[in-house]
C-alpha cells in the first residue's frame, strides 16, 4: 500500500508543499478558507490547520488535517463523479455514513457541501480512522465480523438507499453499460471486445432467472482491501461511494471475487478459504437475520462480480487514456492491463461458466 501511494504522489504531485497539494484541485485553497467551510466545522477565521494528500480513488481525492481546537484528526473528501449516476453523489454517501453510525464501524460525517457554489465538487468530513488495509491472509474473519455487523443494522422504513428490483440483473445490466465504453472505443483491441462480449453473454445466460434474497440490508458493494483499515484485530470500512439495499450475498460476493481480492494485492483465496469466510460470517451473524441459502447465493454473486470487475476494467482502461481525466490512480493504470490480459479473462471464462 506504501509503495502504490508513493508512485501516485510522485506521479501526479511533484512537490510536497501544502499549497500544491491544495491547488491540483483548482478552487480548493480558496474553498478551506471561505467563511461557511470554516464557520461549519468550528475553524478559526484565519487558516491555520494543513491539509495533506491523503489518497485518491477514481472519482474522489481525500484530503487529512487536525482540527486546531480539538486536535481531531478528520478527512476532507472531494467527489468528481458518480459510479451510480447520482446527481448528488457526496450527499448521498454523507445519508448513507449517517445511517451507518451506531454500527461503530464506518467514520463519523460530520459536514457535507453538495451546493457547488463555492467550488465544483461535492465536499464531505469525516473523521479520520486509524488502522492497517486488511490482509487477507492474517485478517480476513476481521473483516467478517465488521460486515456482520453492518448488514445485521437495522434501517429506518424510510431511508435513501437506491434498491434493485434484482441484485444480478442490476449488476449485468451494469456491466453492459461499463463495456458499452470499451466496445465503442476505437482505441480498444478489437480481440479484447469479441472476448468480453463472449464472457458477458454467458454471465446472462447463466444468471438472468436467479431471484433476490427476501432478507435485504444495506450492501456496501465496493470490499477492496484498501476499504478496511483493522485496528488491534477490530475491522472497519470507510468507502461508502456506491452503497445500495439489497442482498447480503452480494458484499461477501465481491470481497471473495478474485478480480477484488487481486486489485490492490496478489491474492486469490481458494474455494476452501471462501467456504471458511463464509462459516464464520454466518456465526457471527447468528439470529440477527436469516442466513438460509446464504452461501449458496454468495457463489452465484462471485462469478457475477467477476464480470463487474473485467467490465469496470474496461471501462477504466479507455478512461484512463482520456487527456481531461480528473484524477489519475498509477496504481490502478498499472493493473488494467493484467486484468484484460488473456491469461487473466481466460481464468474468470473458468469460473462463470
Amino acid at each position: 500500500m506504501i509503495a502504490n501511494l508513493l508512485k501516485d504522489l510522485i506521479f501526479r504531485y511533484r512537490s510536497s508543499k501544502e499549497g500544491d497539494f491544495l491547488e491540483k484541485t483548482r478552487g480548493l485553497k480558496k474553498f478551506v478558507k471561505s467563511p461557511s467551510y470554516r464557520k461549519a466545522l468550528n475553524l478559526p477565521n484565519g487558516q491555520v490547520e494543513s491539509y495533506e494528500l491523503l489518497g485518491q480513488g477514481e472519482y474522489n481525492r481525500n484530503y487529512l488535517f487536525t482540527h486546531p481546537y480539538t486536535r481531531e484528526k478528520l478527512v476532507l473528501r472531494l467527489n468528481f463523479g458518480s459510479q451510480m449516476h447520482l446527481e448528488n453523489q457526496i450527499k448521498y454517501e454523507f445519508e448513507t455514513l449517517k445511517l451507518l453510525e451506531t454500527s461503530g464501524r464506518t467514520p463519523i460525517a460530520i459536514y457535507v457541501d453538495d451546493s457547488k457554489k463555492e467550488i465544483d465538487f461535492g465536499v464531505l468530513v469525516m473523521e479520520f480512522l486509524e488502522g492497517n488495509h486488511l490482509d487477507y491472509k492474517k485478517e480476513v474473519f476481521s473483516a467478517a465480523e465488521c460486515l456482520a455487523d453492518i448488514h445485521s443494522l437495522k434501517l429506518p422504513d424510510s431511508q435513501h438507499l437506491i434498491e434493485p428490483k434484482n441484485s444480478l440483473r442490476a449488476i449485468l445490466d451494469e456491466c453492459e453499460d461499463m463495456f458499452k465504453v470499451f466496445w465503442d472505443s476505437n482505441i480498444a483491441d478489437p480481440g479484447k471486445k469479441i472476448e468480453i462480449r463472449e464472457l458477458l453473454d454467458i454471465g446472462q445466460k447463466r444468471f438472468t432467472s436467479i431471484k433476490d434474497s427476501e432478507f435485504k440490508c444495506i450492501v456496501n458493494t465496493e470490499l477492496n482491501s484498501t476499504n478496511f483499515l483493522v485496528k488491534e484485530g477490530r475491522a472497519s470500512l470507510v468507502d461508502w461511494e456506491k452503497p445500495i439495499y439489497g442482498d447480503p450475498a452480494q458484499d461477501l460476493g465481491h470481497f471473495l471475487a478474485p478480480t477484488t481480492t487481486f486489485w490492490k494485492t496478489d491474492v486469490i483465496l481458494t474455494l476452501e478459504e471462501m467456504n471458511n469466510f463464509i462459516d464464520y460470517y454466518i456465526e457471527m451473524v447468528g439470529n440477527r437475520f436469516p442466513s438460509k441459502g446464504l452461501k449458496e447465493r454468495v457463489m452465484n454473486f462471485i462469478p457475477a462480480n467477476c464480470l463487474r470487475g473485467i467490465t469496470w476494467s474496461a471501462m477504466a482502461w479507455v478512461e484512463y487514456r482520456q487527456p481531461d481525466k480528473e484524477v489519475f490512480n498509477e496504481s490502478t493504470f498499472n493493473k488494467l492491463d493484467a486484468y484484460l490480459s488473456d491469461d487473466f479473462l481466460e481464468s474468470i471464462r473458468e469460473i462463470i461458466k
